[in-house]
């Protein structure tokens, strides 16, 4: 089985202070004078915080995401990273997404986990020996000169993950990126996830449907109201200890309250398209 080496020591171990997330007042439409998907988004992600975005389908959790990564401009208000406004992509963020189409398919493993430094013109000999350090973290040492196809989704995340952690940016901004895996090797990436965050203490936001892992791997969950014109309804801050067990008491009674506040809003969205 892969398992991530989550003690080592090849990749810095702290950001220091950087990577803080500030949305203030945000508020996006994809057509001028089109009801906005997103109104009066306000979020402050704290630097090495691990912070959850929880919501019904389409109600802009993704949206908020590429606001973040710089891929859309917001049409009114400020969105900041480390006291900087975003006006585009930025070395200072990695995207993260669900499928692997990203990976290059005609690139080895360790040349996918190396493109971003080929990107900012490192040297061959420098890149391949980061790209190694990562893979060597998240457990696909051995495996750098296969190819996309030859990976089982598991690993494929896995080498997004690694061409994250290669550019030792401070944010990490994950859309959804163990929805599409089983659930063995999804709860192994979530558990090894969580390890890696603490050790790194990166600031992540983290997209997710699923309350159970929203609850396993965040500090903080912002639960968003159903869209259109979609914000942020509630921030809960998970106390629960780690690593967090799904069948605890204190975990079924905080899925239950997060359970019941997007069902609130599920059950408004619904009645609003009866009318």
């Amino acid at each position: 089985m892969v398992t991530m080496n989550t003690s080592s020591t090849t990749l810095n171990d702290t950001h220091g202070d950087n990577g803080a997330i500030t949305l203030e007042d945000v508020a996006f439409e994809y057509d001028r004078g089109k009801q906005p998907v997103l109104q009066h988004v306000n979020l402050e992600v704290g630097s090495g915080e691990f912070f959850v975005l929880l919501g019904p389908s389409g109600c802009g959790k993704s949206t908020i995401l590429n606001l973040v990564a710089g891929f859309e401009s917001a049409s009114t208000g400020k969105v900041v990273v480390d006291k900087r406004p975003v006006t585009g992509a930025g070395r200072d963020r990695v995207v993260i997404f669900q499928d692997s189409d990203s990976l290059y398919g005609w690139l080895s493993v360790v040349d996918n986990t190396a493109f971003p430094l080929r990107v900012e013109g490192i040297n061959r000999k420098e890149r391949r020996q980061r790209a190694m350090n990562a893979l060597m973290v998240v457990g696909l040492h051995g495996h750098e000169n296969k190819y996309p196809r030859q990976l089982s989704g598991g690993m494929k995340q896995r080498v997004q993950l690694a061409r994250a952690l290669v550019t030792n940016s401070p944010v990490l901004l994950m859309d959804e990126p163990f929805a599409a895996l089983d659930a063995q090797t999804r709860s192994i990436l979530q558990d090894e996830l969580v390890q890696l965050s603490s050790r790194l203490r990166c600031t992540i936001l983290f997209i997710t449907h699923d309350i159970g892992e929203a609850i396993l791997l965040g500090d903080r969950v912002g639960i968003m109201r159903a869209g259109p014109a979609s914000a942020i309804k509630e921030i809960i801050r998970v106390e629960l200890p780690r690593p967090r067990q799904r069948g605890s008491l204190a975990f079924g009674e905080l899925y239950e309250r997060i359970n019941q506040s997007i069902s609130e809003e599920v059950r408004q969205a619904l009645s609003k398209e009866d009318v």
